[in-house]
């Protein structure tokens, strides 16, 4: 069957229609669009959708989105990967922009601020449970599960920051992979089912690639160029405008770096932007960063877009003093962290995925990052230690244990490890749970 069977305008159609609909983070989006790719629309085979997934894990940054740009540039050339990226992001931006304003216009009114509330002992299950999640997968052996608790203890003790923890590793995957090579096999791909016959795919098991998918050098120093002036120009631009020291150029470099250095998907990347966002540049505060998770987590498109309320927050704070109206000082500041977060991932997927795929599946490739992923566990479980502690003890040490986010993180908790409940419907009984306790209040003072 030919590639070219489904009609731009028709793929464009679903990939729009996705960025609208595709809640429940990474796992999510990745069953959404198996269910609409393999199943339904019958416009990939499993083995082919898998073998792409695979790829796009090995990747640094969000491999939902990095997924709809492979199938989309499979499909339909690079315009093709371009706009099925693009759309796949774009609903959750402007969603996340008006958010960030709500936020920070209403923030403080009793009610909004006690869903708020509710909802931060949510998220911190959300994260222990993603490093559960990514565990399981992950760990499959006692050497990868080392790694993860060195890599929990280094992060918890002595706060290394998450890049140096990323070398280690992968220098350590490299090593194992020669030595030991049985350990840092990848033995179980995610995702895997049976085989459905439910007739011929469009991109089928013994479809071949096409010509635009196979590796050439022109082809890629071209795309490289392109990319290189696509980052270079609106970094150059911002610093003219602005000057290097100050916050948009910050922001543009900060976010250059996390898409390149944060492999394991969407959650890996959140302490790495939390020990920039929080810690180094001080754009906002450790309450606040967990309410962007929150808001991410109840918005379509991918997790990571919470990029888009960090820059939205930091150029909406600065420019508050000083400026009667910050509102666009927030939207450039979250356009400018989504754009130089995601035009990485359309590197990776457009230039690099052709002469990476020859490799796929050589362990002197994969070591490295299997290394990584175990590392990336133990990272993401500091992270869901560290907001506990800030949700049960909001005054600090010594101050007094709130109960009542220790109950809704259990509820949350028991709902998605046991109930094996999705996001929204835990963040939802969650802000819920935090805006009963508020109103009760109310009504005993």
């Amino acid at each position: 069957m030919s590639l070219n069977a489904i009609p731009l305008r028709e793929a464009l159609k679903f990939w729009t229609k996705l960025g609208f609909i595709s809640f429940g983070g990474p796992a999510g989006q990745i069953a959404t669009l198996h269910q609409e790719l393999v199943e339904k629309r019958r416009w990939i085979s499993e083995r082919r959708f898998l073998h792409a997934l695979n790829y796009c894990m090995l990747l640094p940054g969000p491999e939902a989105q990095q997924l709809v740009t492979y199938i989309g540039w499979l499909m339909h050339r690079s315009w093709g990967g371009i706009l099925a990226g693009t759309l796949f992001i774009l609903p959750s931006l402007f969603i996340l922009i008006a958010l960030s304003w709500v936020y920070l216009s209403f923030g403080q009114v009793p009610w909004i601020a006690a869903i708020f509330f509710g909802i931060k002992p949510a998220v911190t299950a959300i994260v222990i449970h993603a490093a559960y999640r990514i565990g399981k997968r992950s760990l499959h052996n006692s050497v990868l599960q080392g790694i993860a608790t060195t890599s929990f203890l280094i992060i918890f003790i002595l706060n290394l920051s998450f890049p140096v923890i990323v070398i280690c590793a992968a220098l350590l995957g490299a090593w194992g992979g020669k030595r030991y090579p049985k350990y840092f096999q990848i033995t179980n791909a995610p995702h895997q089912e049976q085989e459905r016959h439910c007739g011929e795919a469009l991109i089928d098991d013994h479809t071949p690639t096409p010509a635009h998918a196979q590796f050439s050098l022109k082809k890629t120093v071209r795309h490289s160029l392109i990319v290189l002036v696509l980052w270079s120009v609106p970094l150059l631009g911002l610093i003219l405008i602005f000057g290097w020291k100050t916050l948009y150029p910050q922001i543009a470099w900060f976010f250059t770096k996390a898409a390149f250095l944060t492999f394991g998907g969407a959650y890996a990347v959140l302490p790495y932007v939390y020990q920039g966002a929080v810690d180094q540049f001080q754009w906002l505060s450790a309450g606040q960063m967990m309410d962007g998770l929150a808001l991410g987590e109840t918005t379509p498109g991918p997790l990571i877009m919470v990029v888009a309320f960090v820059g939205y927050l930091a150029g909406h704070i600065q420019h508050l003093i000083a400026h009667s109206d910050p509102f666009w000082f927030g939207v450039l500041g979250a356009c400018v962290a989504t754009w130089f977060t995601f035009l990485p991932s359309f590197f990776l997927v457009l230039v690099g995925g052709p002469l990476i795929e020859s490799t796929h599946g050589k362990l002197s490739f994969t070591a490295p990052l299997t290394a990584i992923s175990a590392a990336v566990v133990g990272v993401i479980a500091n992270l869901g230690l560290f907001f506990a502690y800030h949700v049960f003890f909001p005054l600090g040490i010594g101050g007094p244990l709130s109960w009542i986010s220790v109950f809704i993180s259990l509820f949350a908790g028991l709902a998605l490890f046991k109930l094996n409940k999705g996001i929204f419907p835990v963040l939802t009984g969650s802000a819920m749970v935090g805006l009963l306790s508020y109103l009760m209040n109310n009504l005993l003072a």
